[in-house]
């Protein structure tokens, strides 16, 4: 398939996608039956919206194949189902993307996988912190708080921050870490084997494991046995220390598993 026939086909499809999406009936029809079937006088109910405005919508789904009716109920058909569930995640990630806007907005992304990008749904849930002229240290803080009460963790780490490390060690003569999985860049590993403290606490300690990638990192990813957090660089290239997004969903853990396994 060549990529003209692809953009034509996407065009087409496209069409279609827009039909359903400009109108709300429609939409909400595709919603209302999308977990379980129903009938005339329970989507009227539920919509709030007389019959004759419900079995218009229903009947111009049913001409493009996207419901059926069994008896006296209506329910998706295939394509439906397929199509709507690809419009509640559509509508999700719309959501989990405008819910924390000012983070996604101010930042760099270009170390997410697409893959991951289009799954942002998945962090619908998540919190996001920032720290304020009055507390500067309010999103390390939240971090150095999480990881304390934490047994396990994966660590995506694009920076070479003393005070990071200072508290990791710690916490690792603390016993507090049963496992700890860091990801660095070359640059940063070499850094910690020249730093005598940080070799012997990182690079010589059975509970630690080192992955080391070929090229810079741009995002701060940690993932542990209760929480995930994740900040980014800004577009001019300086790490932002100030925001923070943090989840503890059984969603934003998967997410943040397949974000780092993807390092």
């Amino acid at each position: 398939m060549t990529s003209i026939q692809t953009k034509k086909e996407l065009t087409e499809e496209f069409k279609n996608v827009k039909y359903i999406l400009t109108s709300s009936m429609r939409t909400k029809l595709l919603l209302a039956i999308y977990e379980k079937s129903k009938n005339l006088e329970e989507l009227r109910i539920e919509l709030q919206k007389p019959s004759a405005t419900i079995l218009h919508g229903l009947k111009e789904l049913e001409n493009i194949n996207l419901i059926k009716k069994s008896q006296k109920y209506y329910e998706l058909t295939s394509n439906g189902y397929l199509l709507t569930t690809n419009m509640v995640k559509l509508i999700e990630n719309w959501y989990s993307l405008n819910k924390n806007k000012t983070f996604w907005n101010n930042h760099d992304l270009s170390d997410i996988p697409e893959e991951m990008l289009k799954n942002i749904y998945l962090l619908k849930d998540v919190e996001y912190e920032n720290s304020t002229t009055s507390d500067l240290s309010n999103a390390f803080t939240k971090y150095i708080k999480l990881i304390s009460k934490s047994t396990k963790l994966q660590i995506v780490l694009p920076i070479y921050s003393e005070n990071h490390f200072k508290h990791i060690i710690l916490l690792l003569n603390e016993d507090k870490f049963k496992k700890l999985e860091l990801i660095v860049s070359k640059n940063i590993l070499n850094s910690i084997k020249r730093n005598t403290d940080l070799n012997k606490a990182l690079l010589k300690n059975r509970k630690v494991k080192i992955k080391c990638v070929n090229h810079d990192l741009k995002i701060f990813l940690t993932r542990s046995n209760n929480f995930m957090s994740l900040s980014l660089f800004f577009k001019d290239g300086l790490y932002d220390d100030s925001q923070i997004l943090i989840g503890k969903d059984k969603n934003a853990m998967r997410w943040a598993l397949n974000l780092f396994k993807s390092f």
